[in-house]
């Protein structure tokens, strides 16, 4: 971190920062706060592709049994089922 900044936590590190955050609440140091204007530019690049209605189902069920969402379930299968292909190549 540059040292020609200042924070409220004084910190020198974002540890020393996270630490004094998790110790203490904004809402005390709030009039120290000042307005900040930033850009996000995210691009997430998703298709979509069609399963069957049952599979679906399947699906939300064993993802919900893991504590993931569907979607994650259906990735890390499909990027398991890629990496096996590859290799077989």
């Amino acid at each position: 971190m540059s040292e020609s900044k200042s924070s409220i936590s004084h910190g020198q590190s974002y540890q020393e920062i996270g630490e004094f955050w998790d110790a203490h609440d904004l809402g005390d140091f709030w009039e120290q706060t000042e307005p900040a204007e930033f850009e996000v530019d995210i691009k997430a690049e998703r298709m979509y592709y069609a399963v069957e209605a049952n599979l679906a189902k399947m699906l939300h069920v064993l993802a919900e049994q893991r504590g993931v969402s569907a979607e994650t379930l259906l990735n890390l299968w499909v990027q398991e089922k890629m990496a096996q292909e590859m290799v077989a190549r």
